[in-house]
């Protein structure tokens, strides 16, 4: 049985944050679990580019603004960018894309 049509799936956005280098991703996601209690924000992305890292959120679109106002409440992160296509999030914050694994 075929999954649902394209126009049918969730929409989502993908937000690209600057955090401190000392964080790590299970310490990142425990701040994301913090800031949004809920199951649609999911960690992707996580690189470290000179002094800080840079990661990509992926978040449901009808919650993304909330997501963006919560995390300028706290001074751990920041937000960057936002995007419904990785690929343009991934090419403004500098991450490269991750190898197919074989």
């Amino acid at each position: 049985m075929a999954g649902p049509s394209k126009a049918k799936r969730p929409k989502r956005r993908w937000v690209g944050i600057r955090i401190s280098a000392d964080i790590n991703r299970n310490d990142l996601n425990s701040i994301i679990e913090q800031i949004f209690p809920t199951s649609s924000a999911k960690l992707y992305d996580l690189e470290l580019i000179g002094e800080e890292n840079r990661a990509i959120v992926r978040i449901n679109l009808s919650e993304v603004s909330d997501f963006i106002f919560k995390c300028q409440l706290d001074s751990r992160i920041e937000t960057l960018t936002t995007s419904g296509k990785i690929r343009l999030v991934r090419d403004r914050l500098g991450i490269p894309k991750p190898r197919v694994r074989r």
